[in-house]
């Protein structure tokens, strides 16, 4: 498989290239284009427990969908459906953990699963009680709202993340979630409240725009109706 991330940025898309026999699993709605050989099958990943958790615990969709090239070489051009870019991650044997929508697509050999985080750190880290979970061997691809921005800790380097920018981290990292500032006026009058400690070594991936903050925005510039 050769992919290229195309208009990176703002408004990014992925373009693949199948050789004849080769597959690629990405969410439903992510197909933008694909050559007229390319056959499309919906599946659930990890049956259909595997999929319901999917849909209902952290989001994403209830089934996968499957493009294989047949015959002989195809292309298959998949959008998220936020603007924001798309980058590339290969797996190794490791785990990546993606926050709920950020899951674009993945070579068949990549493991999708949604697993419960810890109660307390899922109920106050904004990224939720259910991430998706990626282990394996091969290419993944996620989505961002607005660019990536990724961060490389070295061990015992700390970094602090606010949860409205979390996309991705690596499994293993140590992280715990805290008030932004000492006490609850201050993180009150700040406009941040719970953030995400990570300690190194690691890699953490954020985006440059928080789809909270993004929606009260919207919300207060909307007239009211009635």
């Amino acid at each position: 498989m050769r992919y290229e991330i195309m208009q990176p940025g703002a408004f990014a898309f992925l373009k693949v290239q199948l050789e004849a026999g080769e597959s690629i699993k990405a969410e439903s709605d992510a197909m933008m284009a694909m050559s007229g050989n390319i056959k499309v099958e919906g599946k659930m990943e990890g049956g259909i427990l595997g999929g319901l958790a999917r849909k209902f615990l952290s989001g994403e969709s209830l089934f996968f969908k499957h493009l294989t090239a047949q015959g002989q070489a195809g292309e298959a051009v998949l959008a998220p459906p936020i603007p924001g870019d798309v980058s590339a991650y290969e797996l190794t044997g490791n785990t990546l953990c993606i926050t709920s929508g950020g899951f674009l697509a993945a070579e068949e050999s990549v493991k999708i699963e949604t697993k419960m985080q810890n109660l307390g750190k899922g109920l106050f880290s904004g990224a939720g009680l259910f991430v998706v979970k990626a282990s394996g061997t091969g290419t993944l691809f996620f989505n961002s709202f607005g660019a990536i921005y990724p961060l490389e800790l070295q061990v015992g380097e700390e970094m602090v993340v606010d949860t409205g920018h979390l996309v991705a981290w690596d499994a293993d990292m140590n992280y715990k979630v805290t008030k932004a500032s000492s006490g609850i006026m201050s993180s009150l009058t700040s406009g941040e409240m719970l953030v995400c400690k990570f300690t190194g070594p690691g890699k953490v991936y954020t985006q440059s725009r928080n789809p909270g903050s993004f929606g009260c925005w919207v919300g207060g510039i909307i007239p009211s109706q009635g």
